[in-house]
């Protein structure tokens, strides 16, 4: 039988919720993409914000390998998860932060990325929220805006995330089990 192959030729692709088990990838990716920039926050500091909302994490496989992964948690709107440190509490909020979303370098620019935020964004379409936030770091503000993201000038600069880094939100569009999105 031939492999499924979506997401640019990468065959076996499937988004799933995390597990304990995949948090030393997940923080091996993190650390691949964010230690140049002095952005790396560790396995912890990662693990606590999987912990704030489970429903709202999840990981990119491509076959039995973890190639990415999106970290999102409800938090205030205008703020933003501190690097130096775990998440000490879960908030209750209608804002969804997209914290982090990363992808293996060698399976960039395949349309994957943009495949987990479709999931993530259908998935908070199902919920209560209201707007999905996130900071946007290392010169991608361009993807961001491509899937509706906007700054948000109330909010200033996240100087903690580094040079250049912005704060953009967008709303979320509501969606109900069976419409277009459920399972991307």
């Amino acid at each position: 039988m031939p492999r499924v192959c979506v997401g640019g030729g990468v065959p076996d692709v499937r988004v799933r919720r995390i597990t304990e088990d995949d948090w030393p990838r997940i923080a091996a990716l993190e650390a691949e993409v964010y230690a140049p920039a002095a952005l790396s926050e560790g396995l912890e500091a990662l693990r606590s914000r999987g912990r704030a909302c489970p429903e709202t994490c999840f990981v990119l496989e491509t076959g039995a390998r973890v190639a990415g992964y999106v970290l999102a948690l409800p938090y205030p709107r205008h703020r933003w998860p501190d690097l130096s440190r775990p998440e000490e509490r879960a908030y209750d909020s209608r804002n969804l932060h997209l914290h982090d979303l990363v992808i293996a370098d060698d399976l960039r620019g395949r349309g994957l990325g943009s495949r987990l935020l479709r999931h993530l964004t259908a998935t908070a379409g199902r919920s209560a929220f209201e707007r999905i936030s996130l900071v946007a770091v290392g010169g991608t503000e361009g993807f961001w805006a491509g899937h509706g993201y906007r700054p948000d000038p109330a909010a200033g600069p996240p100087g903690s995330y580094g040079e250049g880094a912005v704060y953009l939100s967008r709303p979320v569009p509501h969606h109900r089990p069976g419409d277009p999105g459920e399972g991307i």
